[in-house]
């Protein structure tokens, strides 16, 4: 058994209470490992307020959730009425809708831009792997459950945009009808479907995120948190093994990210009472309209934080399936005739991708667009086996990287615009450069992260006070 601490002669009550609690939980240790005596560099900038953020929003979404159930009947005939009558009946119902509507687009929001500024300054390198891909899998479970939850109202959109993403999975080889029908619960979309999503969004989902953020700050706090210089301030420490240039993150950055959060719940309450549908992005018209069978809307589409990857859905068809395997093939013949490597890697080389066009060509296009889309999302986790380059931060690298960089977020957008709108022949044709562009930033960038002349980067952070 433990030796217990004993409270110091003349202890207050609070300190004798708090003494009574480490001895049979450790609070004083985890608030000093976490908070206190965890040290961050001093050189945070704006785009460090978004974890925290993140949190925040999380948060939110929990708690206004858990509200909404108390009101919600998960049934396929009660549903829409019961949104709206918390909408219309419940005491400040609509507000808690509202919030959970508009932070589920504010979430995204928040994620995107934590991702963004963990590309930029290379927080996915050593040796921050395993965070880099605990937030992989959180935006993934974040997807699921947003997914699941946009079900839930059981209007026009819910209804039809569930049925064409469930209808998705009946184009994987083999499994695919059986596993459609395992996900539906039904051969059709119905009150199966909602009790089925309605739980896994409820429940199952939010355990599983909860733990994928625990893991993510544990492992965050057992390397240390990267910096816009991308220089490992544990490297430099004082007698007492403090990093020189880390400051304890309560209460310096704790009292700092308030700053942020201020800022951002001005911005959330302001599109929460002045726009919560946003021009029909976040909330769209067609989910005010309940959910019927037979009535299918004239064009059907994801939520916003979706569309870029629909849009890679869409773009791959029978002719984008050609140009890939006109791709493939042309790199097979090129390092035949000019690669560096030795004959039978080579050969090797060219088997693989012998195999890949006759699996390109054995398969629906329809499979391999949504192979696109979950490899879109999948692929972020190769990120730090990617990055050949010889230092994280963009600060330090060549200016025509942040070119790259630049075109990435670009084309991101570009195509998250072409998901909303309804299928074009130059936006199908705009939509199939863009998922090259997208998926070429990552192939290629082994090849392209190690060239061209870098700065040098400084032994110590850089910090200007402001």
């Amino acid at each position: 058994m433990a030796e217990f601490k004993q409270a110091p002669a003349g202890a207050t009550a609070g300190e004798k209470l708090l003494t009574w609690v480490d001895n049979r939980f450790p609070a004083s240790k985890l608030y000093k490992e976490h908070l206190s005596e965890y040290y961050a560099p001093k050189n945070f900038n704006f785009w460090y307020f978004f974890g925290s953020l993140a949190l925040l929003v999380l948060v939110i979404q929990i708690v206004t959730g858990i509200f909404l159930v108390m009101n919600y009947k998960p049934d396929a005939a009660l549903a829409f009425a019961s949104v709206e009558y918390i909408m219309r009946d419940v005491p400040w119902g609509w507000l808690v809708r509202y919030m959970h509507s508009t932070g589920a687009s504010a979430f995204f929001v928040v994620v995107y831009l934590h991702m963004y500024r963990g590309l930029i300054y290379g927080s996915y390198r050593t040796p921050r792997e395993l965070v880099w891909i605990f937030g992989c899998l959180i935006f993934l479970c974040l997807m699921a459950e947003a997914f699941m939850g946009y079900l839930l109202p059981w209007g026009q959109m819910s209804y039809w945009g569930a049925q064409v993403i469930i209808n998705l999975f009946a184009a994987i080889p083999f499994v695919g009808p059986d596993l459609a029908i395992l996900i539906r619960g039904d051969y059709v979309v119905g009150d199966a479907t909602l009790n089925r999503f309605f739980s896994l969004h409820v429940i199952a989902v939010p355990l599983v995120l909860l733990g994928l953020v625990v893991a993510h700050i544990i492992a965050l706090h057992e390397v240390g948190s990267n910096n816009p210089d991308g220089v490992e301030i544990k490297e430099k420490k004082d007698a007492q093994g403090r990093p020189l240039d880390g400051i304890p993150f309560h209460p310096y950055y704790s009292v700092h990210d308030l700053m942020g959060v201020g800022g951002f719940l001005m911005i959330f309450t302001a599109v929460i009472f002045f726009a919560p549908e946003f021009g029909g992005y976040f909330l769209e018209y067609n989910n005010f309209i309940p959910a019927d069978p037979f009535k299918t809307p004239t064009h059907i589409a994801p939520v916003w934080y979706f569309t870029p990857f629909y849009s890679m859905l869409r773009a791959t068809n029978d002719q984008m399936v050609n140009v890939l395997a006109a791709l493939i093939g042309l790199a097979a013949v090129m390092n035949l005739l000019k690669g560096k490597g030795t004959g039978q890697a080579k050969l090797v080389g060219l088997v693989v991708s012998v195999v890949v066009i006759a699996l390109l060509k054995t398969f629906e296009a329809k499979f391999w667009g949504v192979a696109v889309m979950g490899g879109a999302v999948v692929i972020l986790a190769g990120l730090p086996w990617f990055d050949n380059s010889p230092v994280k931060s963009i600060r330090y690298r060549p200016s025509w990287h942040k070119i790259i960089y630049g075109i990435f977020v670009v084309n991101f957008v570009i195509l998250g615009y072409l998901g909303v709108k309804p299928p074009s022949d130059i936006g199908n044709l705009v939509s199939q450069i863009g998922t090259l562009l997208y998926f070429g930033f990552f192939v290629l960038m082994p090849w392209w992260s190690r060239l061209g002349t870098f700065k040098p980067v400084p032994d110590r952070v850089t910090f200007t006070p402001h």
